[in-house]
């Protein structure tokens, strides 16, 4: 047992253990270094959601929510087939490619745009429809909106149309307001 910081090793806090070596729907939450708004044009979240739905589609990754906010987001995927293995190549290449972009952008060569994400596979029913209507709200939880349809860089305007009534009834009447998720943007 660590008695001190000074004997904590150099790993302990700054990464969460990734395990995805089986299949399933994961919740994940990536953020900016410093939790800097790298991303607060219009164009720079078209990037990035362009970003993550392609890497998904190539990894195999179905996705299921997603919000993007400018200095961190979410979604919900589930694994391809063969486990959830990938999913930190996908996130390493969104990140490599959306961090290259920006500093291009703002004339900052190698400055570190990502943190890191965190990744919770999600095994109730209750809790992965709770994280669906997190998701889809996030928007709305940072005051960017004032319902979550009206966000254009989240999956919600696409799952009201596209999801029976009694769906998107059920997943919006999740609680939400008792989850543990970071989300300190």
């Amino acid at each position: 047992m660590y008695t001190n910081h000074q004997e904590l090793p150099d790993y302990w806090p700054h990464a969460p253990k990734h395990v995805l070596s089986k299949n399933g729907t994961y919740f994940v939450t990536a953020a900016t270094y410093h939790k800097s708004h790298f991303f607060v044009h219009p164009q720079r979240l078209d990037v990035l959601q362009r970003g993550l739905l392609k890497l998904a589609n190539q990894y195999g990754w179905q996705l299921e929510a997603w919000c993007i906010l400018s200095n961190h987001y979410h979604f919900i995927a589930q694994s391809p087939p063969d486990g959830g293995g990938t999913l930190s190549t996908l996130i390493s290449m969104l990140h490599s490619k959306t961090g290259r972009w920006v500093n291009q952008l703002d004339q900052t060569p190698g400055r570190r745009v990502w943190d890191n994400y965190w990744d919770l596979r999600l095994l109730y029913q209750r809790s992965y429809l709770a994280r669906l209507h997190y998701t889809h709200a996030n928007a709305v939880h940072h005051g960017l909106a004032e319902k979550p349809s009206d966000y254009p860089w989240c999956s919600a305007s696409w799952f009201e149309q596209y999801g029976t009534a009694s769906i998107v009834k059920t997943v919006y009447s999740m609680p939400i307001s008792k989850l543990n998720e970071m989300d300190n943007y």
